[in-house]
């Protein structure tokens, strides 16, 4: 079973009329629910507002993947916790960052870069082409896929070369941004996801609810031994008589 914790900040903008309409008890209960409808994933959902801001030490040892919702307040996430969530990425947690946390602490923490971009308050009709339609995170998904209405982000995106891209997206506008990205981090695997704004209804998507269901399977690192504990590498032995160096 793949324990995913999803993550939402859950604050004002979640808590306006126009969110609360499409997501009445936040988008992180929505995505918690279609995760939860999967036979290989029990989910739970943690906000800001929880004890240890959702996520107590006891929690993110447990979780396989955490999915991760930020937008205006990135900066009352604590240092500590952004730490912590680093450090278990780097034992082999799988991280999934969506939509406004490409500038989150735990998004810069494991990036290693300013997580900037071009950005449009007014939605567009956005484009998700498949760039790479061999990866997990693809599976069974069309050439495309087509959001009504979406928060633009455009290039220039200050992030280093990702492993994949598998998602670029296209704006009515005529931008272009790599809207699905992955990385690696130590034992890790990372996923930023671009769609999901809170005023509008990305998430009841089925082929949006498809790519995270694909990313949690993909992020999820069943090696036990891939962490950063050496306790279980066989010691080197003495060469000649002589201690190694």
């Amino acid at each position: 079973m793949i324990k995913v914790t999803v993550w939402n900040e859950f604050s004002f903008s979640c808590r306006c009329e126009a969110a609360l309409a499409i997501y009445p008890q936040g988008h992180h209960e929505t995505i918690k629910a279609f995760l939860n409808a999967e036979k290989d994933i029990e989910a739970t959902a943690a906000t800001l507002e929880m004890p240890h801001q959702g996520l107590p030490d006891e929690l993110l040892a447990a979780t396989d993947v955490l999915i991760w919702w930020g937008h205006c307040r990135h900066d009352d996430v604590t240092d500590e916790l952004a730490d912590k969530i680093a450090r278990r990425v780097q034992e082999g947690m799988g991280l999934i960052l969506l939509h406004s946390s490409h500038l989150s602490k735990p998004f810069k923490r494991v990036i290693g870069a300013s997580g900037q971009l071009c950005w449009g308050e007014d939605g567009e009709r956005e484009r998700l082409w498949v760039a790479a339609p061999w990866h997990p995170i693809a599976k069974g998904l069309p050439a495309y896929i087509d959001l009504p209405k979406e928060e633009m982000y455009g290039e220039p995106f200050g992030i280093p070369a990702p492993e994949t891209t598998v998602f670029n997206c296209w704006y009515q506008g005529g931008r272009v941004f790599r809207g699905g990205v992955t990385f690696r981090r130590g034992a890790g695997k990372v996923f930023y996801f671009q769609p999901g704004h809170e005023t509008f209804p990305t998430f009841h998507n089925p082929l949006i609810q498809k790519v995270l269901v694909n990313a949690v399977r993909w992020a999820y690192n069943d090696n036990k031994l891939a962490t950063t504990d050496c306790s279980c590498v066989t010691p080197i032995e003495p060469v000649d008589g002589r201690a190694a160096p």
